[in-house]
């Protein structure tokens, strides 16, 4: 069964002639949801840096080996147990200092979801690992929040040239100007145009 198209990519299309066009040609994106707390945040620092099939097949080698996955199980190793399972020395680092964040309430996931959008970003990148784009995206799909844009996205960028026709590959700030017109609904606008990123062009 095809995905529904959701009310607020509706109102892009109503208000954008462009997404409705690309939107009548492919449809809109399938549902992509993650559950708040900590192993979404844990999964952004997992699939930094490596292919979409290598960030999965790694995921569900910490979840077969750490069940639960959650700060005490990770808290519990060392470094060179995580590298075991997968990790490089970084990112070991950094899932640690997550866990051991949590445990020592540095970061509160509790309070995030009652903050505004920029005061849980900067609560967020607080983690040593997790920048401005993975907060952004912890915000878009574990707590749907409905107006973030990741700027820094290199697929946004990509999809927003072709959907514009643009000469250029916008960078950050105009790629922000670009999206201006699309508030309140500038997530669902980017979950759309990494839908569009991946189709073909038509």
């Amino acid at each position: 069964m095809p995905p529904s198209t959701s009310p607020s990519l509706l109102a892009l299309a109503e208000r954008d002639k462009d997404i409705a066009a690309a939107l009548a040609e492919i449809g809109p994106p399938p549902p992509r949801e993650r559950p708040p707390g900590f192993g979404s945040l844990l999964r952004a620092i997992v699939g930094q840096q490596i292919s979409t099939a290598a960030a999965a097949a790694l995921w569900t080698r910490l979840g077969t080996a750490l069940d639960p996955l959650s700060p005490e199980s990770v808290a519990r190793l060392e470094i060179d147990a995580l590298r075991q399972l997968g990790l490089s020395r970084q990112k070991a680092l950094y899932a640690l200092g997550l866990a051991r964040d949590i445990l020592d309430r540095r970061i509160d996931l509790e309070r995030v979801p009652t903050m505004a959008d920029e005061d849980a970003i900067a609560h967020l990148i607080q983690i040593k690992g997790i920048g401005r784009w993975s907060a952004e995206i912890y915000l878009l799909f574990a707590l749907g929040r409905p107006d973030i844009f990741p700027a820094g996205d290199l697929a946004l960028a990509i999809a927003m040239q072709r959907l514009k026709r643009l000469r250029k590959r916008p960078e950050p700030k105009r790629l922000i100007k670009l999206a201006e017109p699309w508030r309140p609904y500038r997530g669902a606008a980017a979950q759309f145009l990494w839908h569009y990123y991946k189709a073909p062009p038509v």
